[in-house]
């Protein structure tokens, strides 16, 4: 079964451009719902991926990007 994306969602509506009832019906039963808590809630704040999400002090970070910068924050990697 297929999850349906934010770009999977905004895909159909070229398709339903000039049938208006149909595209505000299909948008009122298939837009994702607004989270209030959970993974999709906290975007990176430079990449704007929602996985795997460094949070501690502050950071708001994607583990990638963490990775990157890690340094440039003053962080030491330890053996």
């Amino acid at each position: 079964m297929n999850k349906m994306t934010t770009s999977n969602y905004k895909k159909v509506f070229k398709q339903l451009k000039n049938k208006t009832a149909k595209l505000d019906k299909y948008k009122k039963h298939n837009a994702p719902k607004n989270r209030k808590f959970g993974p999709t809630t906290k975007p990176c704040r430079r990449c704007g991926r929602f996985g795997a999400h460094v949070g501690k002090y502050g950071l708001g970070l994607c583990r990638q990007c963490f990775r990157e910068t890690a340094k440039s924050l003053g962080f030491k990697k330890y053996n």
